[in-house]
């Protein structure tokens, strides 16, 4: 993937010499750490590699998520600031008239909001194999304009795809330009005068976004202020409770992880939670999630009125109010929701009450 260099500035040289240096001494860091100890986004430390191991994919993006579906079996990534969902398997094509619709219920299932997609690019790693000789890891990664990672795509085939290829013979040397992230500022929660109204006319679930820019609201400030009518707070360890009881139980559950450019879903029964280095995890045969629980600020039951009886949804916050992970019942549209799922969360709530 090497291009011609060009000269490197002495910002770029540092970069790169903290990034191979950091890789020699642990060849599987992952790249967003090394960003985090060098106090730069991934997607500059990720920029600074272009024309060695990097190249960009100049498509917009409409055209690149058409795209991904000829890209083989791949490992498919997408994190919020405390979870990370990766599932293996193949694209589906984009819906019609809707390049951002990636409609796979049980296999890649995602929605991608293409407008925040700033900078993609191939990435070529050397990493040590299983046998322990140097192997090479093709990835397709996408960036904000902050340089936060909103997805990526690693290839698991034996030999890269022709599509794989196609988009590497189109990719050029051209870099994104970044700017800063400023902390979201804090607010009093807001008054939100026919929100019960509102919300409890709605008839499907995707009304609710509506809902909240009508009355200009985040998703957390809308569940505080409707505590005690369509929502119930819950202390954060109930997300690992709930996890471990779905997965004894073999309810089948939906997992929605959501970047800032994206949301992945994976649909189906649940293996039981293991705890490892900090972080709770799922290893699924297809499936693995990270969760960091302990930057659970607040978790949520949310009830949210649609023509089948309405569904209910187990949400988690970080302390901004950024949602780190939902959970639902599998179901088909036009099913009512799973009463077992529903027997689970009043569990909790009824636990929740207890204590």
């Amino acid at each position: 993937m090497t291009l011609s260099a060009t000269p490197l500035s002495a910002t770029v040289r540092s970069i790169l010499d903290a990034f191979y240096a950091a890789r020699r001494a642990s060849p599987r860091l992952p790249a967003i750490e090394i960003a985090q100890r060098l106090g730069i986004s991934e997607g500059e430390l990720q920029a600074a590699r272009l024309g060695r191991d990097v190249v960009t994919l100049p498509l917009p993006p409409a055209e690149l998520a058409g795209r991904l579906h000829t890209l083989g079996r791949v490992k498919a990534l997408t994190r919020s600031s405390a979870a990370v969902l990766e599932q293996s398997g193949r694209y589906p094509a984009a819906g019609e008239g809707s390049a951002g619709l990636l409609l796979d219920p049980g296999g890649l299932d995602l929605r991608l909001h293409l407008q925040r997609w700033h900078w993609a690019c191939l990435i070529q790693d050397e990493l040590p194999g299983a046998d322990g000789t140097p192997a090479r890891r093709h990835s397709l990664q996408v960036f904000d304009r902050h340089g936060r990672a909103l997805h990526k795509a690693f290839s698991l085939a034996p030999e890269l795809p022709d599509g794989w290829r196609a988009l590497a013979a189109g990719g050029d040397t051209r870099a994104p330009c970044f700017t800063g992230l400023s902390p979201a500022a804090s607010r009093p929660l807001p008054e939100a005068p026919g929100l019960a109204h509102d919300w409890g006319r709605m008839r499907d679930v995707h009304q609710f976004f509506t809902l909240l820019r009508r009355h200009g609201l985040e998703r957390h400030e809308a569940n505080a202020l409707m505590e005690g009518r369509f929502t119930h707070r819950l202390p954060a360890g109930m997300i690992e409770a709930a996890l471990v009881r779905a997965a004894e139980r073999r309810l089948p559950l939906m997992l929605f992880v959501a970047s800032p450019g994206g949301v992945q879903i994976r649909s189906g029964t649940l293996p039981a939670p293991e705890r490892r280095g900090g972080w709770l995890n799922l290893f699924g045969s297809d499936f693995t999630l990270h969760l960091k629980d302990d930057a659970i600020a607040d978790a949520w039951v949310v009830r949210k009125p649609n023509r089948d009886g309405g569904v209910t949804s187990l949400e988690a916050f970080g302390a901004d109010g950024e949602l780190l992970l939902q959970l639902y019942a599998r179901r088909r549209e036009g099913e009512p929701e799973r009463a077992d799922w529903r027997w689970l969360l009043e569990e909790l709530v009824g636990r929740e009450v207890a204590a």
